[in-house]
């Protein structure tokens, strides 16, 4: 847990840094967020996993942030590379040309255009630098939609591999309340051969207890969020080693 808050206060360090300077000048909005989550039947790792997660996603003058840290914990069994316990980050920063050339760059259903950028970093062999482009597209039902393009280019590590994201949210009112469904997909489309292709499907199914318990609306959610990974880790499955994992998880998120 010490471990897992030295991370949170690593990533807000420019984001408090941010703050002290005029909203209007540097950051027009900002949402931070802890969740709780419990599966079982993972691959690779240890079978089953709690997880907290710290999320923040901020809009900035000269684009957006979106990042995220996993500490995850091991019920019942050790990792044979991370032990009992390890962490996951990712770091991912997109620049507007919208906004760096103050005037819309938009056409039909797309809405900006960006230069998309990702840091993976964690334990183990996991250092990734992405970069690419971004799409915001405005797409009937969905509250955002965002389409990422990478080159992937691992830490120390030879490699020619090409990634796909899509990001989405929609949500919907349910009574006196609000469903919202929201996710990634990370999908390596393209390697030659050092990191197998792969599909990381991650959505989240989340009902706004909040506002049922008297609290502000969207600060607490409960759901499911489902996790598949083809290939986990750009590993290729095979008959002596399964790396399709599909995963329900049990989700609380604390929105603050």
């Amino acid at each position: 847990m010490k471990r897992l808050l030295a991370l949170i206060l690593l990533c807000q360090a420019p984001v408090v840094a941010a703050n002290d300077m005029t909203s209007n000048d540097i950051v027009h909005w900002q949402d931070n967020s802890l969740s709780y989550l419990y599966g079982d039947n993972f691959k690779v790792n240890p079978q089953i996993q709690q997880t907290i997660t710290y999320e923040h996603a901020s809009g900035w003058n000269v684009g957006d942030l979106f990042m995220f840290v996993d500490f995850t914990k091991y019920n019942g069994e050790e990792d044979f590379l991370n032990g009992k316990n390890t962490y996951y980050g990712e770091f991912s920063p997109r620049f507007s040309f919208s906004k760096m050339l103050d005037k819309p760059v938009e056409a039909g259903m797309i809405k900006d255009v960006l230069l998309a950028t990702t840091i993976e970093f964690g334990e183990g062999d996991v250092e990734s630098f992405l970069i690419g482009a971004g799409i915001d597209l405005a797409i009937p039902g969905f509250d955002f939609f965002q389409l990422n393009m990478y080159k992937r280019l691992p830490d120390g590590r030879d490699g020619d591999t090409w990634q796909i994201t899509p990001v989405w949210k929609m949500s919907w009112p349910v009574g006196e309340s609000t469903i919202v469904f929201d996710g990634f997909i990370d999908w390596v489309v393209d390697s030659d051969g050092s990191y197998e292709k792969n599909i990381h499907f991650n959505p989240q199914l989340k009902y706004d207890l909040g506002k049922q318990v008297g609290m502000r609306d969207s600060a607490l959610f409960v759901g499911i969020e489902y996790d598949y990974w083809k290939n986990k880790y750009g590993i290729k499955s095979s008959s002596g080693f399964n790396t399709d994992q599909s995963v329900t998880n049990l989700l609380v998120k604390y929105h603050f």
